[in-house]
């Protein structure tokens, strides 16, 4: 079997701590040469004996021949496995001593430690995932809401990746249609017309325009949305963080400036999950200290996707309102979502939303009111359809968005040169847009990206 992994590897699979089981995993040429010097099957079979895909007991010893654990082992022969290469997995008792004492012994009987991801790397170079499978794995592992769970589950089924080779497919016809024409242009060949290339172009930018815009709502799901929460002191915003977290995260109290510093929280609110920050009120101060905490405040909005603009409906309308306002109103201009709470509706009025006109506003009180009226306010901003029902290929993080990005900018360019440049540049564009989406499930990848991609694994996995 060839491998561009000369190495076998080993290391701990299962979350480092005590428990009932924990994993040990070897890959590579050598992985069962390496497992029989320390681990002894009971039917005292060689592992050569042993059918591929079958679990056996034996006893898993050190170097100096002293028992270490009676475990349960499984092996699977190259190709079929994860990695697709030779794999022994011990299943051991899952003792933080033990374990490692099982790692060393396969290290002293000739494999070497994994890297981050190494085991899903060699997945990937094997054939096994695309690289959009493979960031699924990891999204599978780091999800914290069930809309994240099922994105990664359809990404690791395959869906996204036989999208993207059905476009590269229609690109890639396409192009071999204009280099015919251009080859061979006496030849009676049977090619598409002028009207059948421009049809099949518009078709492949109506499917990359619909994978484009789904990453507003899988960047939502998977990466979370920045967001802040601003607004004049003393309207309410710590409560709102409170009422997002849903525990006491700010301290809340009538004074006015209680938040000096940036606040920083991670929800979910329904489907989508905020990167949340808690901001010191913004207003005109001579206090050293509250200043920086205002300048921050000015920062954290800048770089938000997403901002809650807190206005005390209780008090009259003023100039640091009109502050909070002209940021909002430049925030919005610049492409940011801006939904206005009007705060503590439990009190009587002093100011009306037409202070407010042209945004989207939300009416409530923090202190009294469920988080839902909120949460649905936020997730209807950013979530499109229903993730858990739908069937609609999305994507998932600013990689995949790039690819898709760059691929629509070609073929949109391809097919304006088409009749205003001629074949030659459209081929030119075309052979762009099919790199970029191959780019992005890894047919034409550089190294540099694998081994970000890869790094952001734990070991073990």
């Amino acid at each position: 079997m060839y491998t561009m992994f000369s190495d076998t590897i080993a290391a701990i699979s299962t979350p480092h701590g005590k428990g009932g089981v924990a994993v040990i995993r070897i890959s590579g040429e050598n992985a069962f040469e390496i497992a029989e010097k320390f681990i002894f099957p009971k039917s005292k079979k060689s592992f050569a004996e042993i059918k591929a895909n079958s679990v056996f007991l034996a006893d898993v010893k050190n170097a100096e021949g002293k028992l270490l654990d009676e475990s349960l082992i499984t092996i699977f022969r190259a190709p079929r496995s994860y990695t697709g290469e030779n794999v022994v997995e011990i299943s051991c008792h899952g003792g933080v001593l033990l374990t490692q004492n099982i790692l060393s012994a396969a290290f002293s009987s000739g494999a070497v430690q994994a890297g981050p991801g190494e085991f899903t790397r060699r997945a990937f170079s094997a054939g096994k995932l695309s690289l959009t499978e493979a960031e699924s794995v990891i999204g599978m592992i780091d999800a914290k809401t069930n809309a994240a769970l099922t994105l990664a589950q359809r990404g690791i089924s395959g869906k996204l990746r036989k999208k993207t080779e059905k476009i590269y497919g229609d690109i890639t016809a396409v192009i071999g249609n204009i280099y015919a024409i251009i080859d061979f242009p006496d030849e009676d060949l049977e090619r598409m017309t002028r009207d059948d290339m421009e049809a099949a172009m518009d078709s492949i930018i109506a499917e990359l325009t619909a994978l484009k815009s789904s990453y507003r709502t899988g960047h939502a799901v998977c990466e979370g949305i920045p967001t802040v929460i601003c607004g004049k002191p003393n309207t309410g915003k710590s409560t709102i963080l409170n009422l997002l977290a849903e525990n006491e995260r700010a301290i809340v109290t009538d004074i006015a400036g209680t938040t000096r510093d940036v606040i920083s929280e991670t929800v979910v609110c329904g489907s989508a999950l905020l990167r949340l920050s808690d901001t010191a009120g913004i207003h005109e101060t001579a206090d050293i200290v509250e200043k920086m905490g205002v300048d921050r405040s000015r920062k954290e909005i800048e770089n938000s996707e997403l901002i809650l603009a807190v206005f005390d409906t209780s008090r009259p309308f003023d100039q640091e309102d009109e502050e909070v306002l002209a940021l909002i109103r430049e925030a919005e201009e610049n492409g940011k979502t801006v939904i206005a709470v009007l705060n503590k509706s439990d009190k009587e009025k002093c100011f009306g939303e037409e202070k407010l006109a042209g945004f989207d506003t939300l009416t409530l009180s923090a202190k009294t009111e469920d988080r839902k009226i909120l949460s649905d306010k936020i997730e209807s901003k950013f979530i499109s359809g229903d993730i858990e029902n739908s069937n609609e290929e999305i994507l998932t993080n600013a990689r995949q968005y790039a690819s898709v990005c760059e691929c629509l900018a070609s073929v949109v360019s391809a097919k304006y040169a088409l009749d205003i440049y001629g074949d030659d540049i459209a081929g030119t564009e075309l052979e762009r847009a099919a790199s970029a989406i191959a780019e992005m499930d890894g047919r034409e990848v550089s190294v540099d990206v694998v081994d970000h991609i890869f790094h952001k694994f734990c070991v073990g996995k």
